[in-house]
């Protein structure tokens, strides 16, 4: 028995099967509840009229009506948690990111009911986007059964405290998850071209990530890219981890890269986080910034305390502008977080942290 009341969710998919897989997922969480099921937008509306949700999951590809369209009305109406679960094919990453528009908190992919690790790992993913959802903007945020997880230590040892010493080359490494894709784009946009190499975590599907980098670059002074193993970190650019996999900065002589790797769920995500900030500890010390933003959990909160461990400067995102506190808050309870600050102030920060200012 949980200590407090379950999140009630409402379903919106026209596949019967998708409608019970989803439900069952839901329903195995201790802290959720399915409310109700809907086959296409004008029956959630009737639903809607007799009971309000604290979440619905959404699909896109609907009868009579699209899920964006009724995304757009919600939000017009009568605001509510919504994480868009689709399929993300065909130009899936333009929907999804006129999805994030419209107010979408969250993405995940529909579960592969033909694979059991698919099935597994969406599992988990649609379990906790959910939780996170229902605690999107709220004051008061319920207690989280702890469940577990993997650390960074499946995919690198912890950073040692005797990184290369402070030089004039910076690197900035960014984490962040709900909330994260229009903060970032907030960050993003207020730096100039001559901005220091960022390498950027943020937690979002397979396929989606490519179109989500696209995206920032066309509103961007900077460029920023979808990241391949072994790109180059160069200045006035930002690497986007793919979905799906990890990735770690690397030394190449006096230059770093990134490495991209396949491995297990860490603290629930592929890519974590924690693993990014932790070869970023172990590789660049003191010549780093680190930078957690908006997330439901805990990844990244060990890597950046690593981080400002090794003589990196460190920033968090404070309560007021987050959609969900919960990230930085963890970093902060660690000790990793050296200032906090508002979600339009970090990247002056950052810049000060680096010895250059951002655009005004």
């Amino acid at each position: 028995m949980t200590r407090f009341p379950k999140k009630r969710v409402l379903i919106v998919d026209d596949s019967a099967v998708v409608r019970q897989t989803i439900s069952e997922i839901i329903s195995a969480h201790p802290q959720l509840e399915v409310m109700a099921t809907a086959n296409d937008p004008f029956q959630a509306a009737e639903r809607l009229r007799r009971e309000w949700p604290d979440v619905i999951v959404l699909d896109v590809e609907m009868p009579r009506m699209d899920g964006i369209t009724f995304l757009r009305r919600l939000m017009a109406q009568r605001p509510v948690p919504v994480v868009i679960c689709s399929t993300l094919v065909g130009d899936g990453s333009k929907t999804y990111l006129a999805a994030l528009e419209a107010g979408a908190v969250d993405l995940i992919q529909k579960p592969n009911l033909s694979t059991r690790k698919f099935l597994e790992e969406s599992t988990i993913r649609l379990q906790d986007a959910v939780l996170a959802a229902a605690h999107a903007r709220l004051a008061r945020r319920d207690a989280v059964a702890p469940q577990a997880k993997l650390s960074a230590d499946v995919m690198l040892a912890p950073a040692g405290r005797t990184a290369m010493a402070q030089t004039t080359h910076k690197v900035v490494a960014i984490g962040a998850s709900t909330g994260g894709t229009e903060a970032l784009r907030v960050v993003l946009q207020s730096f100039r071209r001559d901005a220091p190499p960022i390498v950027i975590v943020q937690h979002m599907p397979e396929a989606f990530t490519k179109g989500f980098a696209k995206r920032l670059d066309d509103l961007c002074q900077i460029t920023v890219k979808e990241a391949q193993s072994g790109d180059s970190v160069l200045p006035g650019q930002a690497l986007i981890a793919p979905g799906a996999r990890h990735m770690m900065l690397i030394r190449s002589g006096a230059n770093y890269r990134v490495e991209i790797k396949d491995g297990p769920l860490v603290n629930r995500h592929r890519p974590s986080v924690d693993v990014l900030f932790r070869s970023v500890a172990r590789v660049a010390g003191a010549n780093a910034v680190g930078v957690i933003m908006t997330g439901m959990g805990d990844d990244g909160a060990r890597g950046l305390k690593e981080m400002r461990d090794t003589g990196a400067r460190t920033v968090g995102q404070n309560e007021a502008s987050c959609v969900v506190y919960g990230m930085p808050a963890e970093a902060r309870k660690m000790g990793g977080v050296e200032r906090e600050v508002e979600l339009t102030e970090i990247a002056a920060l950052v810049m000060r942290f680096g010895g250059q200012q951002a655009t005004t």
